[in-house]
């Protein structure tokens, strides 16, 4: 009897050491970025043609680093341009979402699609939604 529950036992711990595996770390990322943007910017990160902005592949990214935190918290009013495009769409903001739900978002916009940009840090974030404007 005492065999066969240390076999169950190790078992079930291995099974959940396994689950804790995940080769993608930016899954929660992945998860919110498609339950609060995939709506508009599209799951593969294309945009909606002149209305919607890509993400995939946008110049932006890069160019406005220091804002992004703050466009994902609060939106935006202004027009924008991406890769040479001119956006005037409005984006509702996701005031809801916390820094650690805004860093990994980032996180996955900038490793996604093809994209190849470096990891922003949660600190990077904090400051960012400080110096909104």
């Amino acid at each position: 009897m005492n065999a066969k529950i240390k076999v169950i036992f190790f078992f079930l711990l291995g099974l959940n050491i396994l689950g804790a595996c995940n080769t993608n770390i930016y899954k929660q990322g992945e998860w919110l970025y498609n339950t609060n943007c995939a709506n508009c910017h599209m799951e593969d990160g294309t945009g909606l043609g002149t209305n919607i902005p890509p993400l995939a592949g946008a110049d932006y990214l890069e160019v406005h680093r220091n804002q992004l935190a703050c466009l994902i918290r609060y939106g935006v009013q202004d027009t924008i341009v991406v890769n040479g495009q001119i956006y005037h769409q409005a984006m509702a903001g996701h005031a809801n979402l916390t820094e650690t739900e805004i860093t990994n978002i980032l996180n996955y916009i900038h490793q996604a699609w093809g994209n190849a940009l470096a990891p922003i840090s949660l600190v990077e974030v904090k400051e960012q939604l400080k110096n909104c404007q």
